[in-house]
């Protein structure tokens, strides 16, 4: 490792530390229902949503209803983005006119995304439109999220708690977690990246002229069956576009590994300078590392928040 290496490992690991202290007391008001400076814009949209949901945030539940609650809750954002990728090809927001995702890669994906597991079987710029990065993929990488830091808060009330068998309201925690913490540090992080040259238009791709031609290996299947394999020789690139600041900044916080394109983060239209390559690394173990702080506020012992970071560091 050289001494370049360690400066910036060293930028790294201070900037998080920086951070963990004050956003992991900010969260620990949000779930504590303390007040915190977004109450004045956002307390009376919350109370609409709990009204128009039908919801009563004061009442808690049992960890049986918090856990039928989260399962069936994420069980129709499985079966929406499912549904979006098998529809996508009658849908608006299709520049590229993309066909429908097959049935199998459509459930792989759906399930993927709704466990927070995020593993892609799919090129995302060749596969999906953009109406489902947008509408399925996009607002499943926040519920995904939203759903693990409620169990977490759940866990620690469990932990808290005495003489009760309630923990917390599970329609609460997710739309706090979304309200109040992932959605204002989405919207900050990708008018960053949009600033760093991050894609975000609804444009459809682009074809540009190289100064100079290149050649390829294609393969594809003959008539017969048979593999074949020629060579390629073109002047021509498709520049693959999209809404992407908007879902890179939502990856990388709810430490999702779903990206807009298929290379995600390697890809120069999603991670373009070298500030945008630190910053997305520092969303990915923002919140982590907040949420141990979060832990040792809400138990009543900061020093457990450190050594639980210190242990995952």
């Amino acid at each position: 490792m050289t001494a370049q290496d360690f400066l910036q490992i060293t930028i790294y690991l201070v900037t998080l530390l920086l951070l963990t202290k004050p956003l992991g007391s900010y969260m620990a008001r949000v779930y504590q229902d303390e007040s915190v400076g977004l109450n004045r814009w956002l307390a009376g949209f919350e109370r609409l949503l709990y009204r128009l949901s039908g919801i009563d945030p004061q009442q808690d539940m049992r960890w049986t209803q918090y856990a039928i609650a989260l399962l069936v809750f994420n069980l129709f954002g499985l079966v929406a983005v499912f549904a979006l990728q098998r529809w996508q090809d009658m849908l608006p927001f299709n520049p590229q006119a993309l066909p429908a995702v097959g049935f199998d890669s459509a459930l792989n994906t759906a399930v993927s995304f709704a466990t927070n597991t995020n593993w892609q079987g799919y090129g995302g710029e060749t596969t999906m439109s953009y109406l489902t990065q947008m509408l399925g993929l996009t607002v499943q990488n926040f519920l995904s999220a939203a759903s693990g830091m409620a169990v977490l808060v759940a866990l620690i009330r469990g932990f808290t708690r005495r003489n009760t068998d309630t923990i917390g309201n599970f329609w609460v925690d997710m739309t706090r977690s979304t309200l109040y913490i992932l959605l204002p540090l989405s919207l900050l992080l990708a008018v960053v990246l949009v600033g760093q040259g991050v894609v975000q238009t609804f444009k459809p791709y682009q074809t540009v002229s190289l100064t100079e031609s290149v050649s390829y290996q294609q393969s594809s299947i003959t008539t017969d069956g048979k593999p074949l394999t020629e060579t390629v020789q073109t002047n021509e690139q498709t520049l693959a576009l999209g809404p992407a600041a908007s879902q890179i900044a939502i990856k990388q916080l709810g430490t999702n590994g779903g990206g807009f394109f298929n290379v995600n983060s390697a890809h120069p239209f999603e991670n373009p300078t070298p500030l945008s390559n630190f910053l997305e690394m520092l969303a990915i173990l923002l919140l982590p590392a907040a949420l141990c702080y979060s832990f040792g506020i809400m138990v009543g012992d900061r020093r457990q928040g450190w050594v639980i970071l210190a242990a995952m560091t």
